[in-house]
């Protein structure tokens, strides 16, 4: 609890007790009078120093300008009457402050909860100097150095181990349980904890430019971007407020006007009373704060599951996803290719992989990194002059002296080479050299564990659409598509199809309400990212590109994650929608049981306090994603 809560709760108790002395002892007019007065402003002092400053500063009209006039017109009207009755006065401002602690307190509690969900922000780096490790800040630290990490601490920057094994506990960025096993040549990612051995690591970043920092901004800047209905509960209260100041006037005035113009008893009394107890309930306490909330608390329970959503405005659009496209490569499949045969050649099959390999040296395509690590030894660049690459078709080089093209189909027919057909079920890599077809290379991609419980889990979520684009071969993507039970797909496409088939598949909806979400790599697929209604970049740790360009960012490669995102959005938005129904059927209904005189202050502090309650409780449940 924050030294301000404290406070408050000390504020509250000593009103209360106050309160409660002044109904059991019998005292003098004057001094009962007193003592409620005294109450009276230790419970809300501070809501009638925001209430007048909100005068000086021209923008009256907020909840606390409405519980201080409601208050001081009921401690006036009991003066007026000499009733001698100020209880209701200070009643109200105290179960007013006690819903306002309570706000307070879960608002710091969820607070609390998001911030402990992503304590990954390391505080220092080892440098080792002379033998002793020294501790510095991590933005002092450069790229290259080599740090230390000891067990039990945070990796503070992503870099490359150079030295020890060790296993990692990544939980906080991917929601993962299970370790992860880490050794010399792996790339490792901030915010991570070691866990058994002493790691040196070699920077490859610096901490600002880190995942951990890039993640931090992430989930900090999340509450900037608004959805509708924060930006909807934002607009009804700068209307709600002034109107509803505006009909207590009217309802305290006209009714006893339009009395005595009929020859009847004003009841100036009864009206003004009915005018104060509506501007109690009118407080909108349980919309303006609960609405936030609740998204706030959607964005922290999805980041604990290792999925970032950058604001409110993504959670409430995945929420109505109802068609997701897929990148294949990466995505559905692991993206790790291996050669599984080679064919039709006329040369030892060690020979027509090492052209292939040769020639591929410079890309950076995984088909052109399976195809390296297949022939084995070391590239020597020296061999190959004049790479040229020609994207979604395929490489040509001259390696040795010899001019050699290795590609798809494409690419041989526009050599004037004819290809021979492959039976095999992969991406074939057909190889000329010196104009003469040599033969083919197939290379098989796995798909990834859990895929298909993935899909099915989004279909179970509400998703009626699931498209695979992909660059391979039709009889590849026939089988993936076959085997995941994927509705459609589009193959053999170069990168600027898929942004032409995500705009044909958003011209094709039947509602603009029916949004489209697509997940990618986040590297090679920023532009799709870009113009779908939702980018989900898949597997991204470490990965910029995939942090700028998509909406929501999966921590880590589980397809299973999209659907759980779709469900966590799907029950925020529920959470939402059940706040505003709630929070405005009590507020209309007790007002009008207000101006009719069927309900009093004390019907009010329940609209007001109760329902604010009642709705922080709710907007709460936001956070509680584990077993969606």
């Amino acid at each position: 609890m924050s030294k301000k809560q404290k406070k408050m709760l000390i504020r509250i108790i000593a009103a209360s007790v106050l309160l409660i002395l002044l109904n059991l002892l019998k005292l003098p007019e004057a001094a009962s009078a007193a003592g409620y007065f005294i109450a009276y402003l230790v419970i809300g002092y501070d809501i009638l120093r925001k209430a007048w400053k909100g005068i000086l500063n021209r923008r009256p009209f907020d909840e606390c300008f409405l519980m201080a006039v409601a208050t001081l017109g009921a401690i006036a009207l009991a003066i007026y009457e000499k009733s001698g009755d100020y209880n209701e006065a200070v009643a109200v401002m105290l179960f007013y402050q006690i819903g306002e602690f309570f706000q307070s307190y879960a608002v710091g509690k969820s607070r609390r909860n998001i911030t402990e969900l992503m304590d990954i922000r390391p505080d220092y780096a080892n440098i080792e100097t002379d033998g002793t490790l020294e501790q510095i800040d991590p933005d002092e630290v450069e790229i290259g150095s080599v740090i230390v990490v000891q067990p039990g601490e945070k990796v503070p920057i992503d870099g490359i181990v150079t030295e020890g094994s060790s296993t990692l506990n990544t939980s906080a960025l991917t929601g993962e349980s299970v370790p992860r096993a880490c050794g010399v040549g792996d790339e490792i990612i901030s915010g991570c904890i070691n866990l058994t051995g002493v790691l040196k690591i070699r920077t490859t970043k610096e901490f600002g430019e880190s995942t951990v920092s890039k993640i931090l901004e992430l989930v900090e800047n999340a509450s900037s971007l608004k959805s509708r209905s924060e930006e909807f509960i934002s607009r009804f209260a700068r209307v709600y407020t002034p109107a509803v100041v505006y009909s207590a006037v009217a309802l305290a005035v006209l009714p006893p006007l339009a009395r005595m113009l009929t020859g009847l008893p004003a009841g100036w009394n009864d009206w003004i009373y009915r005018a104060l107890t509506f501007l109690v309930i009118s407080c909108p306490c349980a919309l303006v704060i609960s609405i936030p909330l609740s998204f706030f608390a959607g964005i922290g329970g999805a980041s604990h599951e290792g999925i970032l959503i950058k604001g409110s405005n993504y959670l409430e659009t995945l929420s109505k996803v109802r068609t997701v496209v897929f990148d294949k490569t990466g995505t559905l499949t692991k993206g790790v290719f291996e050669v599984s045969g080679i064919h039709h050649s006329p040369m030892e099959d060690a020979e027509l992989l090492e052209y292939a390999a040769l020639a591929e040296c410079a890309s950076s395509h995984p088909i052109s990194r399976s195809l390296q690590r297949a022939y084995g030894k070391e590239i020597e660049r020296n061999r190959v002059s004049e790479i040229e690459e020609t994207g979604g078709e395929g490489v040509r080089a001259v390696v040795d002296g010899h001019r050699v093209a290795a590609g798809n189909e494409k690419l041989m027919k526009r050599l004037g080479i004819t290809p021979i057909d492959c039976r095999s079920t992969g991406t074939i890599i057909h190889v000329a050299i010196d104009g003469a077809y040599a033969g083919h290379i197939v290379i098989s991609d796995l798909e990834k564990p859990g895929v298909k419980e993935a899909l099915a889990a989004l279909r179970n979520a509400g998703v009626n659409r699931l498209v695979m684009l992909t660059g391979d071969a039709e009889k590849v993507a026939s089988r993936v598509a076959e085997d995941l039970g994927i509705d459609e797909y589009h193959a053999e496409l170069l990168p600027g199809d898929k942004v032409s088939l995500v705009e044909k598949l958003l011209a094709e909806r039947s509602s603009e309400r029916d949004k489209l979400a697509f997940v990618g790599d986040g590297i090679n697929d920023a532009p799709v990212l870009s113009r779908a209604d939702i980018g989900i970049a898949m597997g991204a740790m470490g990965s910029d590109a995939a942090i700028e360009a998509a909406d929501i960012v999966l921590m880590d490669d589980d397809p299973m994650k999209i659907a759980k995102g779709v469900r966590i959005s799907r029950k925020c938005i529920r959470i939402v929608y059940e706040n505003i129904v709630f929070a405005l059927a009590v507020k209309f209904g007790c007002l009008i049981m207000g101006a009719l005189g069927i309900a009093n202050m004390w019907a009010a502090i329940f609209a007001d306090v109760g329902v604010m309650v009642i709705a922080v409780l709710n907007a709460i449940r936001a956070l509680r994603v584990k077993n969606l």
